[in-house]
């Protein structure tokens, strides 16, 4: 069997284990742990830690010990992804500041649940595993590897309406920011700690202040998401012009890889 057609049997038939796990078993077991620990934020990060058991198994399949963190981007710089994503927010956080007032309602479950869980686990489960494993070992290039994860990507988070017209808004939202999340990933040196800080940070900013109680929002806090969208893309592009980095997605590497 060649490479390339482990990577993709392997990649997704532990995905979908996970899927399985995470459909029928998250809600039980994060209930069954909060009554141990009653702490609804903790419980949820180790539900998600024990959900994505199969997908830990999946890497060390491929990668075996030696490799298993460098695959799923883990040991990469943080404190230089910590500052490249801080410097991205700065818009995004500055602007509702200024647009919006201070969500005084703050619980830390909702730290813990929407922004550290969210942001960590998304991006390692969507952009490590199943976008980036498929994307960095097989020959599949950056618009099939992405596809699938961001698709499931946007529709997870529509439980956050029942009207269509805000539905569609999500969907469009939230599929954009896996392209975008996927893309720095790979920009970024497979440094997944680039696209969970920036994750994290933009989700914080949306908390902070009275925003909205969905991943749309309006007009407004739009703007400012978009400036920060828009000065990571530039602020990627300038950076590796500058060291002369060569592209992970190019013409090359869009489709098919040779």
């Amino acid at each position: 069997m060649s490479r390339h057609i482990k990577v993709l049997l392997t990649v997704f038939l532990f995905y979908a284990i996970y899927f399985v796990l995470d459909m029928f078993l998250f809600k039980g077991l994060r209930i069954n742990l909060n009554m141990r620990i009653a702490q609804w934020g903790i419980s949820h990060i180790l539900t998600y830690l024990i959900t994505g058991i199969p997908l830990y198994i999946a890497a060390f399949i491929l990668h075996g010990a030696k490799g298993f963190w460098e695959s799923w981007g883990l040991n990469k710089p943080v404190g230089k992804a910590f500052l490249a994503a801080f410097l991205f927010t700065l818009p995004m956080l500055i602007g509702l500041a200024v647009s919006f007032s201070w969500n005084s309602s703050i619980t830390a479950d909702q730290v813990l649940i929407g922004v550290i869980a969210a942001a960590v686990f998304e991006e390692l489960f969507f952009r490590s595993f199943l976008f980036g494993q498929v994307f960095r070992y097989s020959r599949l290039g950056f618009i099939p590897s992405l596809l699938t994860g961001a698709v499931l990507f946007a529709l997870m988070h529509l439980y956050q309406s029942q009207d269509m017209g805000t539905l569609a808004g999500i969907f469009a939202i939230t599929f954009a920011g896996a392209v975008l999340f996927g893309w720095l990933y790979a920009e970024w040196g497979y440094n997944i700690w680039v696209p969970v800080f920036l994750h994290m940070l933009m989700n914080l900013s949306w908390l902070l202040f009275e925003v909205s109680d969905n991943a749309l929002g309006g007009v407004n806090a739009n703007i400012f998401r978009f400036m920060t969208v828009g000065l990571a893309i530039v602020g990627t592009v300038v950076y590796k012009r500058k060291k002369g980095i060569p592209f992970e997605v190019n013409k090359r590497t869009l489709w098919m890889k040779a």
